[in-house]
């Protein structure tokens, strides 16, 4: 018996394979990046201090697109809203839910002439702008599908107050899980 020792080369790759493997892993990268960030979460920028102290100017994170769905819109929620006319997106929080009458008077919130405490509010922020931190609203009930949403920094918000009220389908989602900068890591809710 006799023994062959066969050799075999190493397939040499060409160009073209080595393209084609680059075109199948960014097509599988992109239609992933598209699920996540359509379906599951939606990267978030912060812009400006309409949502300070609860929010810092140019935080960076993820808002949840699959809650939004799953668990619906509650008050206090934050919500992330795009805006037809500035073809952009708002972060803000939902103050008035459809159906009910928001009014603000004196710097408190009434919903269905109820006054109802805003506990995400730092007491220590609102005081040290004065009388001038919310204006006073007339009464306005909310449509069916509507949503009042406000900035927590309300001198320094444009909103509902600006805008009017939201549709349902402007909330594409909710919540903030802050990434950048890393003191505020974590998810933001108050």
């Amino acid at each position: 018996m006799s023994e062959t020792t066969s050799k075999t080369e190493p397939k040499q790759e060409s160009f073209l394979d080595n393209v084609w493997d680059f075109l199948k892993t960014l097509v599988v990268s992109m239609i992933i990046v598209f699920g996540i960030t359509n379906f599951i979460a939606r990267p978030i920028q912060v812009v400006g201090t309409s949502m300070f102290p609860t929010l810092q100017p140019n935080s960076i994170g993820m808002a949840n697109i699959l809650g939004r769905k799953t668990e619906g819109l509650k008050r206090f929620d934050i919500a992330i809203i795009y805006v037809n006319e500035k073809k952009d997106y708002l972060v803000k929080r939902i103050v008035g839910l459809p159906g009910e009458t928001v009014s603000y008077e004196s710097g408190t919130l009434y919903i269905n002439g109820e006054a109802v405490s805003e506990p995400f509010l730092d007491e220590a922020y609102p005081e040290g702008r004065g009388e001038a931190f919310m204006t006073d609203v007339e009464p306005l009930t909310l449509g069916e599908d509507e949503y009042y949403c406000l900035g927590d920094n309300r001198p320094a918000s444009k909103d509902s107050r600006y805008y009017g009220p939201f549709k349902e389908a402007a909330i594409v989602a909710k919540g903030a899980f802050i990434l950048y900068p890393f003191d505020q890591f974590g998810v933001k809710s108050w």
